[in-house]
């Protein structure tokens, strides 16, 4: 299992960042909250990554934050939560929501995430909130707020890219960021859109 990949930033969109290691490139699905902390390409990072294998293919996830990783480790371990679910679900709130939400029995949270009917919510939160109760210092992860200082249009454009990377119809992810814009303006970032259009059910 490979537990982390320390390397030069080659590419970064909201839904993956490639990393250059001596020559060769590792594509690697990340969040919306890594994103969001990545440095400009060509600058190196380390991230912590989790390995999922099947049949016909090998994917790498991976996060800057270990918290996050944790929490993503800790959601796939859910019955009915895949690895593709959980990086929805740790793009649509942050370390510190997600673990509130669990621990305090909020169904209606968990739920709104794209993807967590009312059942896989209530397994999420009866499968993970006794563990969670007991570990108090990763309850402190806060909400991050690191503002994206590029144009509306091209938030829109990544936003549409990322969404169908998650799995949307392209068609279904345009209506949805139309929507979503005329009720809250041109000027969101792309980690808000794409979080209005998580939650839209």
């Amino acid at each position: 299992m490979i537990a982390y990949i320390d390397g030069k930033l080659a590419y970064k969109d909201p839904a993956q960042a490639i990393l250059d290691v001596n020559g060769i490139g590792y594509e690697i699905k990340i969040s919306l909250a890594t994103y969001s902390k990545l440095p400009a390409e060509e600058e190196r990072i380390k991230l912590y990554t989790y390995q999922h294998i099947k049949e016909d293919a090998h994917t790498l996830y991976g996060f800057l934050d270990p918290n996050e990783r944790a929490l993503f480790m800790l959601l796939i371990s859910v019955s009915g939560i895949g690895p593709g679910t959980g990086i929805v679900m740790v793009s649509s709130m942050s370390v510190g929501e997600i673990r509130q939400a669990i621990v305090q029995e909020d169904v209606r949270a968990i739920q709104s995430i794209k993807g967590v009917g009312p059942k896989t919510a209530q397994r999420v939160i009866l499968e993970l909130r006794d563990r969670l109760r007991k570990d108090e210092l990763l309850a402190k992860a806060g909400v991050d707020t690191v503002p994206l200082a590029r144009a509306h249009n091209t938030n829109r454009a990544e936003a549409l890219a990322a969404l169908v990377t998650l799995g949307f119809a392209r068609a279904a992810a345009e209506k949805t960021l139309d929507t979503i814009q005329s009720r809250h303006g041109n000027d969101l970032t792309v980690e808000a859109l794409i979080k209005f259009a998580l939650k839209s059910n």
